[in-house]
């Protein structure tokens, strides 16, 4: 069941980051994210503040997506389930609620920052009707990633109008 955050939450999603994470292991030249810096407690405290961000709950998190709102959309700053959950349909339905958060404040599209070749990033994004985009906001969003030694990422945005 998809739900939004609470505070109590803020403490579990690092280790389900961190968990998600660990399948950037086995994609060459991205292992080094399997090791890196996840959200803390209070980065994610931050966006259920702000009411937005949400978790699977199924007797226990196995998943969450926190987002931001951004000019006239809701931006994805991260999703993650854990391994033995993903392919489950849970970031799908992670991603629809953020989609209807958005409707819902009126806002125009849904945007993301994502790997372009990693199967479970832009491709998985695409099938769920995100589009390559290119607008200021999320080039400097990519030049951001670019001088944290993110290569290969593209910007994604849904339109909801």
């Amino acid at each position: 069941m998809i739900r939004r955050a609470t505070a109590a939450d803020a403490a579990l999603l690092p280790a389900i980051e961190q968990a998600a994470g660990a399948s950037f292991a086995a994609v060459p030249g991205l292992e080094w994210i399997a090791d890196d810096r996840v959200l803390d407690a209070e980065e994610h405290a931050a966006a259920i503040a702000a009411g937005t961000a949400w978790v699977a709950d199924d007797g226990g998190l196995v998943g969450f997506l926190t987002a931001t709102v951004a000019s006239d959309a809701l931006h994805i700053d991260e999703i993650a389930v854990l391994p033995d959950r993903q392919g489950a349909g849970i970031g799908r339905q992670l991603i629809a609620t953020a989609v209807e958060e958005a409707r819902a404040r009126g806002l125009s599209a849904v945007t993301l920052t994502t790997f372009r070749d990693v199967a479970w990033n832009a491709p998985f994004y695409a099938r769920l009707g995100f589009v390559e985009a290119s607008d200021a906001r999320l080039v400097a969003l990519l030049a951001e990633e670019a001088e944290r030694r993110l290569p290969g990422r593209c910007a994604m945005l849904l339109t909801l109008r």
